[in-house]
């Protein structure tokens, strides 16, 4: 038991090490289509997608779940988002991604500028594991739903 806990305690640092990693701004939506296609060319080994306020999933995504969970943030940040540039969206890489926090277009607070608390990602997608980011507020019960019928429609 002793182990298994600190194999947890263990990629739970490397989550929240790289959450409060180096991140680069995704300013322009042909940036963001990009970021989409790499994604999905790495679909087959599987990504870890975290709603923020959901209990950390366990397993990882793939193939037409992957592509549903970026096809359905892809069409929510573009209808709600209502900016000619995207930058809501921040990765760890713009050529290799591992690690993608996307902001939800109506939580998005003070992201942009620099606060002691700024406000967490509304998703993660990542290639760790995550940890539970404790967020501060729940997801909004619209949010909720929405998230968890794009689940139920790509199975």
């Amino acid at each position: 038991m002793t182990k298994e806990k600190s194999k947890t305690d263990i990629a739970e640092n490397e989550f929240q090490t790289a959450f409060k990693g180096k991140f680069y701004g995704v300013l322009k939506w042909d940036q963001l289509d990009d970021l989409w296609k790499k994604i999905k060319n790495n679909k087959k080994e599987g990504w870890y997608v975290y709603a923020i306020g959901d209990m950390p999933p366990e397993k990882r995504v793939s193939g037409k779940v992957l592509e549903t969970v970026i096809n359905e943030l892809n069409v929510l940040l573009r209808r709600e988002h209502d900016e000619d540039y995207c930058g809501i969206v921040y990765t760890d890489s713009l050529t290799t991604p591992s690690f993608i926090k996307v902001f939800d277009p109506n939580n998005v607070g003070t992201s942009c500028s620099i606060a002691k608390t700024p406000p967490l990602p509304g998703w993660t997608i990542s290639k760790l594991p995550p940890s539970d980011l404790l967020a501060p507020m729940k997801q909004t019960t619209k949010r909720k739903r929405w998230w968890d019928k794009m689940f139920s429609k790509s199975q």
